[in-house]
């Protein structure tokens, strides 16, 4: 009987040493991580951000391409809502006839006389 305890507490303590090693590894690994965390913000605190893409140039480009989508999108609306030459929305002319035919009856000069 000796024997049988022996072997249960054996067993036991088999299973303890099991189920303690892989808390041992999270532990180790948690730590880790931590470790890899802290010497990642110690070198992003010690170093300034370089910009591959300084602020000024994005400012530029991104007025470019809004000025590139609002020509796009007068040339799409002028021919095909309007049925006219996408090229026509470019000339002073154009502008001109648009203009004159929203402020057709509010013209300044015309109220003075």
């Amino acid at each position: 009987m000796p024997n049988n305890q022996s072997e249960q507490q054996s067993r036991k303590s088999y299973k303890q040493s099991k189920k303690k090693q892989p808390e041992k590894k999270a532990t180790d690994a948690k730590s880790r991580k931590e470790i890899k965390q802290q010497k990642k913000a110690e070198k992003l605190a010690s170093q300034p951000r370089r910009r591959v893409f300084p602020i000024w140039l994005r400012i530029i480009v991104v007025i470019l391409l809004a000025a590139i989508a609002l020509i796009a999108g007068l040339m799409i609306g002028y021919s095909v809502l309007g049925d006219g030459n996408p090229l026509e929305i470019l000339r002073a002319e154009t502008w001109e006839h648009i203009y004159d035919i929203v402020f057709q009856g509010n013209k300044p000069n015309e109220e003075a006389s």
